[in-house]
């Protein structure tokens, strides 16, 4: 695969805490493997869960565990709400309802290091991401993931990344190491029931849509309009009160060696400083920021019909020039949503290194022990940590994903998942 060039000489710019580290060297071999089955959830959100149409809602009212019920039941789960439903209002044609993750974890006296295979829906990488598109007057955005309607209606290309997700608690969140994810997806959020406009999620959280957040960010935890202040929130943080949230993107992180340092609290916040990837629209002028050096990309811009046939990447300071409005734009002409940079700052935490290959995605995620930054959850011998595991696989982002009941990772300390000590 192409894109695996740049993943290899770009990763020399993600120069963070992990990077001295080389999880290549690591005989996984040696390693036993957890499986673990993730299925597809469809709207099954906090609200859903705690509601008369679950017949587990009492367990899940008085903080019971989703695995009280539903231990090795994951498969028929997927099976079930990936198909038209009450909890699937808009079923994705030949989407899998369950996916096997293997999942393998080391560390050594500075890193953790975390190892994920999984078997792709689709028969190429998702290593795209929507672009923009010159239409002869404006760019607009061309290509969208497969859940949205625009794409099941033909009037747009399904484009989006594969990922790989960890929510990480130190069980300083109230019922997560019971019910994982499903505390942090509620009712107005992005493709759920009830989806907040963008006036509405201007005036209570001064953002343009609801993602993830914690009931304890809210005086109602089910309706997400109720933000709690300012000053109560950092106190919640303060206190450990958020989840870790590292996301591995085909697209976004992996060509930077990179994976997603974040949170979730009252919503899904990146950590402090900048991040592997930003937006590559200038939205004064209303155009891109960069195009192609044509020198090294062979054309300033690409097409729909180039759409994963080469390495879709416009990295800063490796193949990205400033975008000239003289350069003889032709209708079709298209370049990236985002450019690719090297992050800094907490946001640089975490290594990651993905590759694919005979329909199998192999990633490795390194993550420093001890971190000290606010907005992180510290990692460190002797500890158990709750974790939920989420894949975004075949076109698709938000709800779409397969996700699993959380379980215990352990570093030097008894767990579903132990952490092998490296000599």
């Amino acid at each position: 695969m192409r894109a695996q060039s740049l993943v290899l000489c770009c990763g020399i710019l993600a120069a963070g805490p992990a990077a001295a580290a080389d999880p290549a060297k690591i005989d996984w071999g040696k390693i036993k493997p957890t499986s673990l089955t993730l299925f597809y959830p469809g709207q099954s959100s906090y609200e859903w869960l705690r509601s008369a149409e679950h017949p587990g809602a009492q367990v899940v009212a008085g903080d019971g565990a989703c695995l009280t019920c539903h231990k090795g039941s994951e498969k028929k789960l997927g099976a079930k709400l990936v198909k038209p439903n009450k909890l699937e209002p808009m079923p994705v044609k030949g989407k899998d309802g369950s996916k096997e993750l293997k999942v393998q974890v080391a560390y050594d006296d500075k890193n953790s290091y975390w190892r994920f295979q999984w078997k792709t829906n689709a028969r190429q990488p998702g290593i795209e991401y929507p672009y923009y598109r010159f239409d002869g007057k404006e760019w607009k955005v061309y290509g969208e993931p497969r859940l949205n309607k625009s794409v099941q209606e033909g009037k747009q290309a399904a484009i989006y990344e594969d990922r790989l997700t960890l929510m990480i608690d130190d069980g300083k969140v109230p019922g997560f190491a019971a019910q994982g994810c499903w505390l942090t997806c509620h009712t107005g959020e992005r493709d759920m029931p009830g989806v907040a406009s963008k006036d509405e999620a201007q005036k209570a959280l001064k953002k343009n849509d609801v993602r993830k957040y914690l009931p304890a960010s809210r005086s109602n935890p089910s309706d997400w309009s109720t933000v709690k202040s300012t000053d109560e929130l950092a106190k919640i943080k303060a206190e450990g009160g958020f989840v870790d949230l590292v996301q591995w993107r085909a697209h976004r992180s992996n060509p930077m060696g990179g994976a997603d340092d974040g949170y979730v609290l009252e919503y899904r916040s990146f950590d402090k400083g900048k991040n592997h990837f930003a937006s590559n629209m200038d939205n004064e002028k209303k155009v891109p920021k960069f195009m192609y050096d044509a020198k090294k990309f062979k054309a300033k811009a690409t097409t729909a019909k180039d759409v994963r046939k080469r390495d879709p990447f416009l990295i800063k300071g490796v193949n990205a020039v400033a975008f000239d409005p003289q350069a003889g734009w032709k209708e079709g002409d298209m370049v990236p949503r985002y450019f690719l940079q090297p992050a800094e700052d907490s946001a640089a935490d975490n290594a990651g290194k993905g590759t694919w290959k005979n329909g199998v995605w192999t990633v490795v995620i390194t993550r420093p022990l001890g971190l000290a930054n606010p907005d992180d959850k510290a990692l460190k011998e002797g500890g158990v940590y709750s974790v939920g595991f989420g894949v975004h696989d075949d076109n698709i982002t938000t709800r779409g994903h397969h996700v699993a009941f959380p379980v215990t990772v352990g570093f030097g300390a008894k767990a579903d998942i132990q952490a092998v000590k490296l000599p």
